[in-house]
């Protein structure tokens, strides 16, 4: 081979992170979405296990490198849609993890079958490299772009179509790129018009349904279409998730969640709405005629209404999370002058007005309502207008949030500072309500609790506990968050409001000890003794000697659902038998369950291998391992980090991941060009040392102006917020992209067979610390992963200086 198969490596690349990220959006579907972080470990897994295969039998390789190559991205193509059908015919139920010792097994399958494509992908790439080890540089640089094009170009094409019909145009790329591989490496043009013929026939003939995922038996979405006559009246879909509208004449939705036990008016006929088979939400009939919505006047969430009536001023009201418009509805029941409707996902806003316009009485086209697709802490953030009332819908599934399977979840609704945005757009006299799900042992009423005094803290509000509400009825809790102290009036109308239907009042100023517990009743009343814990002055022993984590979640620590404290679990655990099991966060575990799987898998299937075969001979001395372990660990902490900084700015989850991981990878592939002119350059070995000086400080120095900057220039559009996030990434990537063709390249000029070793153990690293970096940020915050990377970096530097 003359060359190396530049185009080739690029695009195997592009189908690598393409299929990566499809992934993510596939198991939200048929599992639940905090299996990202699964994917992301078991593609790096892959990676490093083909290093170790790559070592083990580069003798038996070397004659026939380009058939091994061609091999390998067949394998994958085939891989990429096989293992994904074959994990779903695993047996494998998260929800009974700490009691069926045999989920551990599927969760393992699972994960094994998902690394399958990711290895082929893995060994196509190290044989290039490792062939052509002294044009690394450029090699790397190919296989970066790729990766930052097939990351940007899939999440674009979700846009356009649904997920199972881009794994099989994924799957047809890999084979097209098999063919540019044969071309390029000058192999007999007979097998190139085969793999383009395998090409069309995925992407044009083979009907892309059989690649459909299942959902899991145990979702939402999955019970409730098992009830007799119930239907699929619409599924759309698109990379914030896949929306689906389910009706049932014979048996009618009655979704009004916490409303009173004393109703007396039912729900009008409604439509289910599900995404990713978690919900239901609501699509309720409507008429334009307000009478037929008086149960939403029984709701916990109504409590606002019946606050601001007072002043008899027709309220005008601010929906975070609108989705089929239950709480706009309830907003005009309750008769509000305006409505400004904020919701993410275009597709739920079309089937409102679209799809089901004469349903929903054209709801998003009244005069009093206005319908923005913005992400809700993004438009807070954005708005001029004052409001009376904000609410922050309650759209999580009471199913997945009471399993606890939220808790791997970035949530920047309820943070310290997205409330404090909340309560800065309310008009004089205004409140923001948010209602959740009533959880026993109390956890998300008081971390939320506490959350609201630490914001009113940070505001500068002396007195926090005058300003402060908490009811709950049998299902939901309901906090107000006033921007002025209650008047005596105004706790009048919440203690009238709650005795008219028999919710229990947790807390309002004044309010003493015996008015607790009096309807749905507890062995003690905890929520009212938490409030008051809360607003003492032990507040910090409190919070870190209750049994569950309600620590007040931070922009730099968004982890509001978690609430798993190791020092409760054997306790917790011990009441198994009691129906103890609910009381846990379900997702900590399973966080923690493949960051252990993923160790004795890459040790098992990447070192061990390594260490008992002859290639144990071309073993790097120690320094160099640690140089590769390093700069695989610090990668993957940096870049984990600053995708989950950008999404304030960027105002959009979807944003965040596709253009911040595209600039990462562009520009890293862009640093890892300039690697080989610097490594011949004046400064020779020492140039690699001042970029991760330059690395630091930029990270460094971004930890300290990031949140101003973006408080500043969020107002911006969105093309030059994308812009701005670009330019702000791109120095920070350059020189990310250094470390591994420096070392590599290094390597190769002094101990060439050492390389799969060195692609083995940064295989490693990167499977671990895609875990790792998720746990570290739940306990110590993105900062200190940052600052962390940045430390390991500097020891990479001091490894590398030690290099034969």
């Amino acid at each position: 081979m003359p060359r190396p198969p530049f185009i080739a490596i690029a695009l195997l690349s592009a189908c690598v992170l393409a299929y990566e990220v499809l992934l993510t959006r596939l198991f939200s579907i048929v599992l639940w979405h905090h299996f990202a972080y699964m994917i992301i470990s078991a593609a790096m897994l892959g990676y490093g296990a083909s290093g170790a295969v790559l070592t083990l039998l580069q003798d038996k390789i070397a004659p026939h490198v380009g058939i091994a190559y061609v091999t390998a991205t067949v394998g994958m193509a085939v891989l990429m849609p096989t293992a994904f059908l074959l994990a779903q015919q695993v047996p494998f139920n998260p929800l009974e993890l700490l009691w069926d010792k045999t989920q551990l097994t599927g969760l393992l399958a699972i994960y094994l079958l998902m690394m399958a494509p990711f290895f082929c992908g893995g060994l196509g790439i190290g044989l290039v490299m490792w062939h052509f080890a002294r044009q690394a540089g450029r090699i790397y640089a190919s296989d970066i772009l790729g990766a930052g094009v097939g990351s940007l170009g899939v999440i674009a094409v979700l846009f356009l179509a649904p997920p199972h019909k881009i794994l099989a145009i994924v799957t047809a790329l890999a084979f097209l790129a098999t063919a540019v591989a044969i071309l390029e490496m000058k192999m007999k043009r007979k097998w190139m018009g085969v793999f383009l013929g395998l090409a069309f026939l995925i992407a044009m003939v083979v009907p892309s349904t059989w690649l459909k995922g299942v959902p899991s038996t145990y979702k939402d979405l999955s019970q409730t279409l098992n009830i007799a006559g119930t239907r699929l009246l619409d599924e759309r879909s698109s990379p914030l998730g896949q929306v689906s509208v389910v009706g049932s004449p014979r048996i009618p939705f009655r979704h009004a969640p916490g409303m009173s036990l004393n109703a007396m008016d039912e729900p009008p006929p409604q439509l289910g709405v599900f995404v990713d088979g978690d919900g239901p939400s609501v699509l309720t009939q409507f008429d334009g005629t307000l009478a037929p919505l008086a149960y939403l006047d029984q709701l916990t969430s109504a409590l606002p209404y019946h606050v601001l009536k007072p002043s008899l001023k027709p309220p005008h009201v601010l929906v975070l999370g609108a989705g089929p418009g239950s709480d706009v509805l309830q907003a005009l029941y309750h008769g509000a002058s305006a409505v400004d409707a904020v919701e993410l996902d275009r597709n739920v806003i079309d089937l409102v007005e679209q799809r089901f316009r004469e349903f929903a009485g054209d709801l998003y086209h009244r005069p009093e309502v206005h319908v923005h697709k913005a992400e809700a802490r993004g438009f807070a953030n954005t708005t001029t207008d004052r409001y009376d009332l904000v609410q922050v819908a309650l759209l999580d599934s009471f199913g997945v949030a009471s399993a606890g399977l939220y808790g791997l979840s970035e949530s920047y609704l309820y943070t310290v500072e997205a409330l404090r945005t909340y309560l800065s757009r309310l008009a004089p006299g205004g409140m923001l309500a948010i209602t959740r799900w009533l959880s026993l042992p109390p956890r998300d009423a008081l971390k939320l609790f506490a959350t609201a005094v630490i914001a009113l803290e940070q505001d500068g509000v002396s007195s926090p506990a005058a300003r402060l509400v908490m009811i709950r009825g049998w299902k939901t809790v309901t906090v107000l968050v006033k921007n002025s102290d209650f008047t005596p009036v105004e706790i009048e109308a919440v203690k009238e409001f709650c005795r008219k239907r028999s919710f229990d009042v947790a807390y309002y100023p004044g309010m003493s000890a015996d008015e607790a517990n009096r309807y749905n009743l507890l062995a003690q009343p905890y929520f009212f003794e938490g409030a008051v814990a809360l607003l003492g002055s032990q507040r910090q022993d409190f919070i870190d000697r209750y049994k569950f984590y309600i620590e007040p979640a931070t922009d730099d620590r968004p982890y509001f659902f978690r609430f798993f404290k190791w020092s409760a679990a054997a306790e917790l655990l011990a009441l198994r038998e009691q129906g103890g099991m609910p009381l846990l966060d379900w997702s900590y575990p399973l966080l923690v369950a493949t960051l252990v799987q993923a160790f004795v898998a890459s040790v098992l299937l990447i070192l061990a291998p390594l260490a008992v075969s002859r290639a144990r001979r071309a073993l790097p001395a120690a320094p160099v391992a640690l140089y590769f372990l390093a700069i695989g660990l610090a990668f993957m902490f940096m870049e984990i980090a600053f995708i989950q900084k950008f999404v304030l700015f960027l105002a959009h989850p979807l944003y965040a991941v596709a253009v911040v991981l595209c600039a990462f990878l562009v520009f890293a592939a862009a640093g890892s060009w300039l690697t080989a002119r610097l490594q011949r350059g004046k400064m020779g070995r020492s140039y690699l040392t001042v970029v991760i000086v330059i690395m630091a400080l930029i990270s460094l120095t971004y930890l300290m102006i990031l949140p101003e900057v973006f408080k500043a220039l969020i107002h911006l559009p969105d093309p030059t917020k994308i812009a701005i996030s670009i330019a702000l990434i791109a120095p920070l990537a350059i020189c990310m992209g250094m470390p591994f063709p420096t070392g590599t390249m290094r390597l190769a000029n002094t101990s060439q067979d050492s390389v799969p070793w060195a692609w083995a153990i940064n295989g490693f690293a990167s499977v671990v610390g895609a875990v790792l970096a998720t746990l570290l940020a739940i306990h110590l915050g993105f900062a200190a992963v940052i600052i962390l990377a940045v430390l390991i970096y500097a020891g990479a530097a001091v490894a590398l200086r030690r290099f034969a």
